[in-house]
């Protein structure tokens, strides 16, 4: 018996993931995750930066990004566990308090340089939103409660133009890395 599709499809002329890519990465991700991901296989990084392309009739964006989000929590988890299998808890802990430092510089550059200005005519972030999610970043560094990985994940700023917004590649690349700090700390708890 041949499984049906995995998520449901998009109609009219909303677009969607592409069904093959999809169904192409999930099986690759599960024979991944069931052999104990081996050497060459998904991991949690992988996941994460994981793209496919917008076709009508594709499978919905938000029920496969919420798959994903689970699954890139699933392949952490176990990442964790060999972390801390292979160098105890107390060198695992101090590994990621080591990464979690490195967020450090760009958190404490003022408001408006803390990532490069885009190039001109190319899109860019916001920078008075990007900054506030930054503050909220270095928030949580310091202790305080209330933001979570998931945050950070849906995270959504207006577009500019060029100069008059940060470079999305840095702002994306910084928070992917918050993102896998803040997902490994839950992981860690």
């Amino acid at each position: 018996m041949t499984q049906g599709p995995t998520f449901e499809r998009t109609t009219g002329f909303r677009r969607g993931y592409a069904v093959e890519q999809v169904e192409e990465f999930f099986a690759r991700a599960r024979v991944s995750y069931e052999t104990g991901g081996p050497r060459g296989g998904v991991s949690s990084r992988d996941v994460r930066e994981v793209g496919f392309d917008l076709v009508r009739r594709g499978y919905d964006v938000q029920m496969v990004d919420a798959a994903l989000d689970r699954m890139e929590d699933a392949f952490l988890r176990r990442e964790q566990e060999v972390v801390r299998g292979r160098l105890g808890a107390d060198r695992a802990y101090a590994e990621l308090a080591a990464r979690a430092a490195t967020l450090r510089p760009r958190l404490d550059r003022p408001e408006g340089d803390r990532f490069d200005r885009a190039e001109p005519g190319h899109l860019a972030y916001d920078p008075s939103e990007v900054d506030a999610l930054c503050d909220r970043i270095a928030d949580w560094l310091a202790g305080a409660p209330g933001l979570g990985h998931d945050d950070l994940r849906r995270a959504v700023f207006t577009t500019r133009r060029g100069e008059q917004g940060y470079a999305e590649h840095q702002v994306d690349a910084f928070i992917d890395r918050a993102v896998e700090v803040m997902a490994a700390s839950v992981t860690a708890a």
